[in-house]
């Protein structure tokens, strides 16, 4: 198997991004955006995706945190492109259901080349910790455009904010374990009908 990692640097006069991926790794993570609370969410995608993760960012946050959460998503996005190459032998698809005390989510990607977003939640508050909730889907949707993946993202029930985004980021490390895992049984295969993605 050949090595499965990338470095992406994005620069724009709102941001400088720096990501670097491992899809083989052991879940190990370094952040350095200005952006505390997406740091704890990022933890948990390195964490339970078993993906390494560097990311460093200098942003606009004097301003707010919109550019820089969205320019992470693109460059991370980017990042997982480079490194899934042409997804031959990979198991392509993932899910997950997670929960965290009164809160469940359930995440389902899929590597097709063909980037979409589904995402429902309703967050029983504004912000949490000082952040803008409404970001979130900036992130995913940024990500989705540049990983060239299709998502679905549902926060079946949840009473606390912090719970229902922890778990959608944990169903999420977990569903992208899943579909860019090696599949023994597929021998190199690509995992399509149409012979690309």
């Amino acid at each position: 198997m050949s090595d499965r990692t990338a470095s992406i640097t994005r620069d724009t006069l709102e941001t400088q991004i720096t990501a670097s991926i491992n899809l083989d790794g052991s879940g190990s993570a370094k952040f350095d955006t200005g952006v505390p609370f997406l740091e704890h969410m990022m933890d948990q995608i390195a964490r339970h995706g078993l993906i390494d993760l560097d990311i460093k960012a200098c942003g606009d946050t004097h301003i707010d945190d919109h550019h820089t959460v969205e320019d992470i998503g693109i460059t991370l996005g980017q990042a997982f492109d480079k490194a899934v190459g042409d997804k031959k032998g990979i198991t392509r698809y993932g899910h997950a259901y997670v929960p965290l005390d009164e809160a469940l989510s359930r995440v389902v990607i899929d590597f097709s080349g063909r980037p979409g977003l589904e995402f429902h939640c309703d967050f029983t508050r504004a912000s949490v910790g000082g952040f803008d909730v409404d970001l979130f889907i900036e992130f995913f949707q940024g990500f989705v455009n540049h990983a060239k993946v299709s998502l679905h993202i549902d926060n079946i029930r949840g009473k606390n904010t912090h719970h229902q985004i922890e778990t959608i980021f944990k169903a999420f490390g977990r569903a992208l374990r899943m579909a860019v895992s090696m599949d023994e049984r597929a021998a190199g295969q690509m995992p399509s009908t149409k012979g690309c993605l």
